[in-house]
């Protein structure tokens, strides 16, 4: 069965997003696979800061998402696999929403027009690293296409995470 998706539109972070971001995302449900609990202000800060960055040097980042009315509601997008383990200097897509949010495709909507965007910028694939009990963020790896590539256990946290890749 095919759902209709929700309109959903992003755009580049700006620095009333840091805000926002802290403030939807203070929820144990959607830090479970981040830490486990709420960032500072600071933290979201510097990440917008860096994904203005990305998009002006690389044509995309993790931008800020909306909903029909123009609520921030979290992010989706793609950046650089920055860390030395794993699949070091790939393209990595990746979304956070609000919890109110969830369920809805808001996430699926999202992810298939950031796919649409790092294709036009010329990125050959993408991958997603996924913790191994994210059932949902997994859900939208399935939904996109993506295939399971590796498993492997994460050097900080000692959890199993999966690596999915597209190619575009």
């Amino acid at each position: 069965m095919n759902r209709v998706l929700p309109v959903v539109r992003l755009r580049v972070p700006t620095d009333e997003d840091a805000v926002a971001w802290q403030r939807i995302f203070d929820h144990p449900d959607v830090m479970e696979f981040h830490g486990g609990r709420s960032a500072g202000l600071s933290v979201y800060e510097e990440l917008t800061a860096r994904q203005r960055r990305h998009d002006a040097e690389r044509g995309f980042c993790l931008w800020t998402m909306l909903d029909e009315s123009g609520r921030v509601i979290g992010f989706t997008g793609a950046q650089p696999w920055d860390r030395e383990w794993g699949p070091a200097g790939e393209i990595e897509i990746g979304w956070r929403l609000g919890r109110e949010y969830w369920g809805q495709g808001y996430v699926t909507a999202a992810a298939r027009m950031t796919l649409e965007r790092v294709r036009e910028a010329g990125v050959p694939s993408v991958v997603a690293m996924v913790a191994a009990g994210n059932a949902r963020s997994i859900a939208v790896t399935q939904r996109l296409g993506m295939r399971l590539t590796e498993v492997f256990t994460t050097p900080e946290s000692k959890q199993q995470g999966h690596c999915y890749r597209l190619d575009l």
